[in-house]
């Protein structure tokens, strides 16, 4: 909003400094500064609030140590999240924009599945919440709507120039905008893939079918594991933000047709400004840390963690490094289990989860997610610190 409010003073009244809302990196620093300040100042008065009206999380007994000190932490606390993502973005991203469109969307989405979920577990006193089969059908849709929305929209274009590109006269050389499903694959020189390679024998114009599939397959998938990792004190946003970080760089590469041109990554018209709201997803991230790391004084609940993880997936596929999210999962079930094996307990079958529900343990990396002191004889602070260096290390490769 304010993008156009100082466009048109700029434009009507030459107002001095108007023109700095044109910069992607002034509005993503703007975008940051804000969600830290919505999550941080009023992220305080909502947990306040939490807990006048008593919502408060319930702890299974596993006879773990320290577990039971939690019983009573605030929940539903993703509403900080949430908030301190949209503002930021409505504030200061291009609305016209159609991944910014998609990007609200998703998070609006997702957020009313995990606010539903938390509400029937704390008011309705019902521990299952909502029921995994219709949390799937929720992210299901809004992986179909997403895969349909990036196949379908002619705004949705990947840009190639045309012989030389000319770096001091970049908006005169010659390109021709291609609608198609290529994407990057990660670690490859010559790293160019197109899901029409996965079903040859289909027509090109089928190829929708298997983007769309893909699109909920990874949506649906992302957004439970977020869910499933959301159970030790700031683990979910501190890798959240390390993630958004990441993709906001992609996302302004992306959309500079000199640095990807110059790093061989696809040029996608329109895509920085998706840095706007990786800025605001990131300090909403950070912002909310401030309150959730160990000790957590509130805890985000699915509101926060099925947000986070399917918004991260949403993000992957505007910028198309869906796949680098897929080998970092392949490499942390590899590399990423600690050396003492002897304190890590094995990550149970599917059936003991449920189709969409939280477990005790990260399925990644084998360690127990229990809400507790202690895990596995590794304390929550280390763990947590464990995850968020590999995290790192995963995003630098």
């Amino acid at each position: 909003m304010l993008y156009y409010l100082f466009d048109y003073l700029e434009r009507q009244f030459d107002l001095f400094g108007a023109g700095v809302f044109r910069y992607i990196s002034f509005r993503a620093g703007m975008a940051v500064i804000i969600s830290l300040v919505i999550s941080t100042i009023y992220g305080k008065r909502l947990i306040n609030m939490l807990r006048r009206l008593q919502v408060g999380e319930s702890i299974r007994d596993l006879g773990l140590e320290g577990q039971m000190q939690k019983k009573g932490t605030p929940t539903m606390g993703g509403l900080i999240i949430i908030g301190a993502i949209l503002i930021p973005t409505l504030l200061f991203a291009r609305l016209d924009n159609i991944y910014v469109i998609l990007l609200l969307f998703s998070t609006v989405w997702l957020g009313l599945i995990g606010f539903l979920d938390d509400y029937i577990k704390v008011f309705k006193k019902d521990k299952e919440g909502l029921k995994g089969v219709f949390k799937v059908i929720g992210q299901v849709g809004l992986g179909l709507i997403v895969g349909l929305t990036l196949y379908f929209s002619d705004n949705v274009v990947v840009r190639e120039f045309k012989g030389q590109i000319n770096y001091n006269q970049i908006d005169q050389t010659p390109y021709r905008d291609i609608k198609s499903t290529i994407t990057n694959v990660p670690f490859l020189k010559n790293n160019q893939f197109s899901y029409h390679e996965l079903v040859p024998f289909l027509p090109d114009e089928y190829t929708w079918i298997v983007y769309v599939v893909v699109v909920i397959f990874i949506v649906t998938a992302i957004s439970n594991g977020a869910n499933i990792t959301d159970g030790i004190d700031g683990l979910a946003a501190g890798v959240s933000a390390i993630i958004g970080l990441t993709l906001a760089l992609f996302a302004y590469i992306s959309g500079n047709a000199i640095f990807s041109n110059y790093l061989n990554i696809l040029y996608i018209p329109g895509s920085a400004e998706i840095v706007i709201f990786c800025a605001a997803f990131t300090g909403a991230c950070i912002g909310f840390l401030w309150y959730n790391a160990y000790p957590a004084q509130v805890f985000m609940g699915d509101t926060g963690s099925l947000t986070l993880g399917g918004l991260i997936a949403v993000l992957a596929f505007t910028v198309r490094k869906e796949l680098m999210i897929l080998f970092q999962i392949h490499e942390e079930e590899i590399r990423g289990r600690p050396a003492d094996s002897e304190n890590v307990a094995p990550a149970p079958p599917l059936s003991e989860v449920g189709i969409s529900g939280r477990q005790d343990r990260d399925p990644l990396l084998g360690i127990g997610n229990y809400p507790g002191g202690i895990v596995f004889g590794y304390s929550e602070a280390a763990v947590i610190e464990f995850k968020w260096v590999l995290a790192v290390r995963l995003k630098k490769r």
